[in-house]
């Protein structure tokens, strides 16, 4: 398995680059993360995953580990390819996924192209604990909403609301707006209920 490669960028296009290691150059499909990170030096370094297929040997490079082993976990998942991994990397950057997938943000899994409902689903299903156990997260706290959740429903019962509508509402709130305090979810609540 080809881990890693270093050596001079030769072609360098937003899919795809050729790396030039000692006189071999190296066909290397990318995303357009790792394409934004690379800078116009020659020299390069980057993270590979080479696919062996019948038909193929595919090598796809990726400018940081966390970006590789995303990818590696998003391929795992029955129904993605590296095509669909590559696009999911290509729309949004890997903390992004990883943070979607621990938080279980099905809009945004739902949002890339190509992913529908039910493949938002099972990567929010098989990957949430293994993304959970990713190095290189920075402090992602999973699910610290539903501790939030909590308070506001009780707040909203409090003020003689249904806990089953509030919850609804409460839901919708949290979905537009991951990052929101019990205050603010609360005037959302009171605006919808």
């Amino acid at each position: 398995m080809i881990t890693q490669l270093v050596g001079r960028m030769v072609e360098k296009n937003p899919t795809q680059v050729v790396i030039d290691c000692n006189g071999v150059g190296y066909m290397v499909h990318i995303s357009l993360h790792t394409y934004s990170q690379l800078g116009v030096d020659e020299s390069i370094k980057l993270y590979t995953h080479l696919q062996v297929r019948e038909d193929a040997h595919t090598l796809y490079g990726f400018y940081t580990p966390l970006e590789r082993s995303v990818f590696q976990l998003l391929i795992s998942v029955s129904g993605i390819g590296a095509a669909t991994a590559r696009t999911m990397l290509s729309s949004l950057e890997p903390l992004q996924i990883q943070k979607a997938i621990i938080t279980e943000n099905l809009t945004t899994i739902k949002s890339i192209k190509g992913i529908g409902l039910k493949t938002a689903q099972r990567i929010l299903i098989e990957l949430r604990d293994k993304m959970i156990n990713l190095s290189d997260s920075e402090e992602i706290q999973p699910l610290t909403n539903n501790t939030i959740k909590e308070e506001a429903l009780s707040a909203l019962e409090v003020l003689g609301y249904s806990r089953k509508q509030s919850e609804r509402v409460i839901d919708n709130a949290i979905q537009s707006a991951p990052e929101s305090s019990v205050e603010e979810l609360i005037k959302v609540a009171l605006k919808k209920l």
